[in-house]
């Protein structure tokens, strides 16, 4: 089984926006927290797309991913991920090939087939673009081709991005894409950091159906796990109020911009949303050093993983880079 000392860690950002700051402010906390985690010896580094949403400031994805790409030097950037619903596959054969061009071997391409926003958001974005979720698989192939070599006689070519063959995830929180994945032999990340009720049946599929591929000759698993490291237990516990706050706030449809840690939740949550806030956070690792060792090992026995991606939802940039820091030493 894989240790922790031996399994890839990498973090994803959705460049949170703070109730005393705004959009600036948070695109550059996210390339100061990309420096950082270069600096750590961490794999990769993604941005989410998100969009209609006050408290997040990554709705321009590839264009985000080049401003971290232009701000490190060695760690691989990319998207985890990029909607596919919403967009052409050219369209994003071209961004991701022109990044790919710029800072080669370091662009990753997450794909999901969720809209990434609410359904008038998503209609906003595909206007009269005919299709929908259920065009994913095709619409994976169509990118897969526009990234591959030109083939004789193609007539739509992406420039850039033919012949530079950017890495593919496909991404999920349920159980298509990880059937998706396993039967085109692409590496799979689930997303355990906001609904992990699938993971270990989604993993076992995944594993169990998987087709070697030019890009993969065996299975390849990456999980998001939400992380809140801090020196003592009762730190991590209280800054991890924070992380509640904004999940209490989704559930809620309030603003979800980061609001600074509390002493008590008490008060602010019924019981069942204080349910549903456990549910969505039930891979959340809160503690201090040991006791987030001891969590993600157990995490790593019980899955297999061979990459864990990191969220940390913290109010104060400094905490959250000191949260990632603590991971890193437990190496």
């Amino acid at each position: 089984m894989p240790r922790l000392a031996d399994t890839a860690l990498s973090l994803l950002d959705l460049a949170p926006i703070r109730d005393d700051g705004g959009p600036a402010q948070a695109l550059q906390n996210a390339l100061a927290l990309a420096q950082h985690a270069e600096a750590l010896g961490f794999t990769r580094f993604w941005v989410a797309e998100h969009h209609n949403m006050d408290g997040i400031a990554c709705s321009a994805t590839a264009v985000l991913v080049g401003y971290l790409a232009a701000g490190t030097r060695q760690i691989r950037v990319g998207a985890g991920g990029i909607m596919l619903p919403n967009h052409a596959p050219l369209v994003v054969a071209e961004q991701f090939g022109t990044l790919a061009t710029l800072y080669p071997g370091r662009i990753d391409l997450g794909l999901g087939r969720a809209p990434g926003a609410d359904h008038h958001t998503a209609r906003a974005l595909r206007r009269d673009r005919l299709g929908s979720d259920d065009d994913f698989p095709a619409d994976v192939e169509e990118l897969q081709a526009l990234l591959g070599p030109a083939q004789p006689g193609q007539q739509v070519i992406a420039m850039p991005g033919v012949g530079t063959e950017v890495p593919i995830w496909l991404l999920g929180s349920s159980l298509f894409s990880a059937r998706l994945a396993a039967r085109k032999g692409l590496p799979y990340a689930f997303a355990s950091h906001f609904a992990p009720a699938y993971l270990h049946e989604a993993i076992r599929l995944y594993r169990d159906n998987f087709q070697p591929s030019a890009v993969l000759d065996k299975p390849y698993v990456m999980i998001g796990v939400p992380l809140i490291a801090a020196p003592s237990d009762e730190e991590a516990e209280f800054l991890a109020t924070t992380a509640f706050q904004r999940v209490l706030a989704l559930l809620r449809g309030e603003s979800r911009v980061l609001r600074p840690p509390v002493a008590s939740m008490s008060g602010r949550w019924s019981r069942q949303e204080q349910a549903a806030v456990g549910d969505f956070l039930g891979l959340a690792v809160i503690g201090g050093p040991e006791k987030v060792r001891a969590r993600l090992e157990v995490l790593l026995e019980q899955t297999g993983a061979d990459e864990l991606i990191f969220t940390g939802d913290l109010y104060e940039p400094a905490a959250r880079l000191r949260s990632f820091e603590i991971l890193a030493g437990l190496r």
